[in-house]
């Protein structure tokens, strides 16, 4: 369902607008999830750490394609807050044709370093081939990952949180019925967990395209639509190479960290491994939050309602900051018993390092929470520096504690990377939402990026000075 968030209690539309995406973000998870718990308690440990080695390059090119489409729905958000349907349809066809063109380059690029890749990171002999049986169907199925992330980020641009989610859950169930068949009865290891996932998130990425040809006729594009201009397109790489680039340059840090992680044997990697399971679980109500104020920003910042802006990032900050702390806690009090979850009672070594990291980690949630509110907050207002700087605070970090700390810490110097890497990133993302607020409220009418550069029609006063509210 369609739905312009411009309007109504900002802390109500954020909380409903989280829930179902909250949702789909954990039944997401549950693609990994079923994956790891799988392969680790039938393949053993060294099959765990194989694909647990492989998170941070899969980031590295994934979560590009994730950020770039993200990029591009900011654009269509602010058209459809704009009230302009011509620049979503426009907004809509430009992504289309930018993310076929970036699947093909990324898709060459990717499936030719995998190995390399893996051979710079030190990865362990013992792990090395199933790390690349698995990581090589991923690589070749970009086009998946792209197509999902697009269709459902252009749902959720237009207001609609609920039906990627209804999406989500059934691929989810199909990703832990297609785990048992390929890895169990068919024997395929590490390589049926990855084509358990790829079929379902090709699933859930057609049952988006189905949802959106029937019930978004805003979207039904026309051949007028598809005659895009330079300006259009640079204007959609604008915001969208930028977003890719931060989810890329914080993969780079992931990388050098699991370098220093495989230099620190295979039990270290296979509890990182487990424990960052937990944490990507953990973390998913503030990232839902982040990934609302995107939307929410968006579409009041075509709205040209500023000050409505303001209100909205500062409730959701308190709300995401008290998840925050609730969620810390359970992952300290209750760490030992969900690691074991996934290496079961004949590992103490590796639940005992796994719940240092929980432990760290737990602490400082309430940084993350804020991270993700600044950093989607100025995506939406279409800013791209300040994140990106704040990427590339996070990459200093990061490096920081694999080449430095991790020497004299061992795993715990492993452990601390997040949390620095956040007090890193949270500093120019604080600062630049504040400076940039306050220059909007200051001048007369704050006027989106793109209509400076004149890309399309926007009809930004037609409201009277209240709409500011």
């Amino acid at each position: 369902m369609i739905r312009d968030i411009t309007k109504g209690n900002p802390a109500k539309l954020i909380i409903f607008f989280t829930i179902p995406l909250l949702i789909g973000n954990l039944f997401q998870q549950f693609y990994s999830i079923a994956d790891t718990l799988i392969v680790g308690r039938t393949l053993g440990v060294n099959a765990l750490a194989a694909v647990g080695c492989t998170g941070s390059i899969m980031f590295l090119i994934i979560g590009f394609a994730q950020g770039i489409t993200s990029g591009f729905s900011i654009i269509t958000a602010q058209r459809f807050g704009a009230g302009d349907e011509q620049g979503v349809r426009h907004s809509y066809a430009a992504s289309i044709i930018l993310s076929l063109l970036i699947t093909i380059v990324l898709t060459i690029v990717s499936v030719i370093l995998a190995r390399p890749i893996l051979e710079i990171m030190h990865t362990p002999a013992e792990i090395i081939e199933d790390a690349y049986n698995f990581i090589i169907v991923i690589y070749w199925a970009i086009i998946v990952s792209v197509l999902f992330n697009l269709f459902s980020n252009v749902i959720r641009a237009l207001g609609d949180s609920r039906t990627p989610l209804l999406f989500l859950i059934a691929a989810s169930i199909l990703n832990i019925i297609l785990d048992f068949i390929l890895i169990l009865k068919f024997s395929m290891g590490v390589s049926g967990a990855a084509w358990a996932t790829t079929i379902s998130q090709a699933f859930s990425a057609i049952l988006c395209l189905i949802y959106i040809t029937k019930k978004m006729p805003i979207l039904k594009l026309h051949k007028e639509d598809w005659y895009l201009t330079k300006e259009i397109l640079w204007e959609h790489l604008r915001v969208g190479i930028p977003m890719g680039f931060q989810a890329s340059i914080i993969a780079i840090g992931a990388i050098i960290l699991q370098f220093a992680l495989n230099n620190l044997g295979e039990v270290s990697v296979a509890a990182y491994t487990a424990a960052q399971k937990i944490d990507i679980i953990a973390i998913q109500p503030m990232m839902s939050f982040g990934i609302t104020m995107a939307t929410y920003v968006a579409q009041n910042y075509g709205a040209n309602k500023i000050k409505r802006i303001h209100i909205g990032v500062k409730q959701c900050s308190i709300i995401s900051v008290g998840f925050s702390i609730v969620v810390g806690a359970i992952n300290i009090l209750a760490g030992q018993w969900m690691i074991r979850l996934f290496v079961g009672n004949g590992q103490p070594q590796v639940v005992s390092l796994a719940q240092i990291y929980l432990n760290i980690n737990g602490a400082m949630y309430f940084l993350l929470a804020l991270l993700f509110v600044y950093r989607y907050s100025l995506q939406g207002l279409g800013q791209s520096f300040a994140p990106t700087l704040a990427g590339v605070m996070e990459l200093c970090m990061r490096t920081f504690a694999a080449v430095i700390i991790s020497k004299h810490l061992g795993f715990a110097g492993v452990s601390l990377a997040n949390p620095l890497a956040w007090i890193g990133s949270c500093i120019p993302l604080g600062i630049a939402y504040y400076i940039t607020m306050k220059k909007l409220k200051g001048s007369s009418k704050a006027v989106p990026v793109s209509e400076k550069s004149s890309l399309y029609s926007f009809t930004l006063n037609k409201g009277n000075q209240s709409d500011r509210n």
